[in-house]
């Protein structure tokens, strides 16, 4: 699966996603993952990309032109379709089946704002669709776009080691995750539940539903 990052900070993209599973995996060739700067596409002299909003207001906001001509660019880098996100806090939000759902494109073209945004004019023209990865308000699309390639990424065959893996934790399983435990038997006072030693897997099993339910109705019951 490739994923290219339309940005102003490509070197932000970089240094998350060539580390840890999704850096193994770009290595690998299972992914890849390109950061584009929008600056190349400015005619400015001094590569600017923003201008002050029409009717008023405070901060700048990205002009259409570098934005629409860097997807233009970067869209006929690969053969194939595309599917084109604009990274936004009016989106939908950020879900396991919403990243199950875009693992199954072929080449995801992930847009990050910054300053005030992005003129509307850009977004309507490039964009497939909008998400956001919370109810908050950060500085730029980059964290959001890592975000959505660690998700994403992880899903596809090859980057983890099986496939349980990610149908078995947190979230993707319907519920929150059991507690775990490594050595040593006993840390500062506290055992390990004596059934996690006992060798018997369905009991072990049984233990861990129970623990994963107990959680989800005290922490998320909103999953139940």
């Amino acid at each position: 699966m490739r994923f290219d990052v339309l940005t102003l900070f490509p070197d932000m993209i970089r240094s998350v996603c060539e580390t840890s599973i999704v850096g193994r995996a770009s290595t690998a060739g299972i992914i890849s993952v390109y950061a584009h700067n929008i600056r190349d596409y400015s005619t400015d002299k001094h590569r600017r990309v923003d201008d002050t909003p029409y009717g008023g207001g405070k901060g700048m906001l990205m002009a259409p032109a570098p934005v629409v001509d860097c997807h233009e660019a970067v869209k006929g880098m690969a053969e194939g379709s595309s599917h084109t996100v604009f990274l936004s806090p009016k989106g939908k939000v950020l879900t396991q089946r919403k990243a199950k759902e875009l693992a199954g494109y072929d080449r995801l073209i992930l847009l990050c704002g910054h300053y005030e945004g992005i003129d509307q004019r850009a977004i309507d023209a490039v964009c497939d669709e909008e998400i956001s990865i919370g109810d908050y308000v950060l500085t730029g699309g980059e964290l959001p776009a890592c975000v959505l390639i660690d998700s994403v990424a992880r899903l596809i065959p090859g980057v983890l080691a099986e496939a349980a893996c990610h149908e078995i934790e947190s979230i993707s399983c319907g519920m929150l995750e059991y507690p775990q435990y490594t050595h040593p038997e006993v840390f500062r006072g506290e055992a390990v539940p004596e059934v996690l030693l006992s060798g018997n897997h369905r009991e072990i099993e049984k233990w861990r539903h129970a623990e994963a339910l107990k959680l989800t109705k005290k922490l998320r019951p909103d999953l139940l």
